[in-house]
């Protein structure tokens, strides 16, 4: 089987082709590198199962002669939190189009990148894929990442059911680890990382009290894997997560990296910042998965727990940063 990458450069594209290659499938990939970055896949470039385009899948072009059996759509505009929510709406809503219609004019799978954003902030825990979807006022721009993952969702159930388009959507919980970014793009433990290894504050937002349930991405990667090839994942939507018992509020996974990475018994060097700097601005509260359908029906079985996987992030990052410009 032919696997198209899309966003191949990015977080968790390298993962996933690293993977996919180590378990002998072809792969295409497609980025612009507008958020990923070419020493993420440059282990690969010589891989004869691994053909590389770069390419802007806003382009409606930009998918014609590329030939696949199944499409990882993973290039995403994020959470506009250094961009615009036009920017987010649009630029999702035009990749997906292009990539929807490459689907159905080859008759090939949809394997669709969606997040655990979309839950919101619904206060029924854990979130399971039935869970309602409950965002924030419009006027709060940050919504407009979950938005637009509502509407994709949307717009690939609803293609399939006018033309037949086989999916599956995968909603990732806090992915982090290897080839993260170390900007907020990449989550609050890449950003700790990076403050630490600079010898600057741990900046969290609020009171810390706000939690989330991360997902190292060797397991991240691994849902993706089965979403791709495990018949009962036609047509499905997963949560792809690590164990709900691995929530932890954003103050003590601050505290946690600081142990991790300082012999010493000193105390962190943590600066709080009020959400009123931010203008407008929701955070979830509390964010914890539901595994239960992924486990039964695709046999996925997170194998990091948070303290391994952040000591694989550590370790990655610090020996990126020592790395030559």
């Amino acid at each position: 089987m032919k696997v198209l990458i899309t966003g191949v450069a990015g977080f968790v594209g390298s993962n996933l082709l690293k993977l996919l290659l180590t378990n002998g499938c072809e792969v295409v990939g497609v980025d612009n590198f507008s958020f990923g970055f070419r020493r993420n896949i440059e282990p690969f470039l010589t891989n004869k199962k691994f053909t590389f385009y770069e390419k802007d899948l806003r382009d409606i072009e930009s998918l014609t002669k590329i030939k696949c059996d199944v499409i990882v759509h993973l290039a995403s505009q994020k959470i506009p939190r250094y961009s615009t929510a036009l920017c987010t709406l649009e630029d999702n809503a035009s990749m997906l189009k292009n990539v929807i219609n490459k689907c159905k004019k080859d008759k090939i799978k949809l394997v669709f990148a969606s997040t655990s954003d979309v839950y919101g902030k619904n206060p029924i825990l854990p979130y399971h894929e039935e869970s309602d979807l409950l965002l924030g006022p419009t006027t709060v721009k940050r919504w407009a990442y979950a938005l637009s993952k509502i509407y994709a969702e949307q717009l690939i159930i609803a293609n399939n059911q006018e033309f037949d388009l086989e999916f599956t959507i995968m909603r990732f919980f806090g992915s982090y680890g290897v080839n993260q970014n170390t900007t907020w793009w990449g989550g609050p433990q890449s950003v700790f990382i990076q403050n630490i290894l600079e010898d600057k504050p741990i900046e969290i937002h609020g009171d810390g009290s706000q939690t989330r349930t991360f997902t190292y991405v060797a397991d991240t990667v691994q849902g993706v894997e089965k979403c791709i090839f495990h018949q009962n994942s036609k047509n499905e939507i997963f949560n792809i997560a690590s164990e709900p018992t691995q929530e932890i509020t954003i103050l003590n996974l601050a505290k946690l990296i600081w142990k991790l990475m300082k012999d010493d018994s000193s105390a962190p060097n943590i600066k709080m910042i009020p959400y009123s700097t931010f203008g407008k601005y929701e955070d979830v509260m509390r964010r914890v998965p539901s595994i239960d359908k992924i486990k039964q029906k695709l046999d996925y079985e997170p194998k990091f727990n948070l303290e391994q996987g952040l000591t694989e992030a550590i370790k990655w990052q610090s020996n990126l940063l020592a790395q030559p410009i």
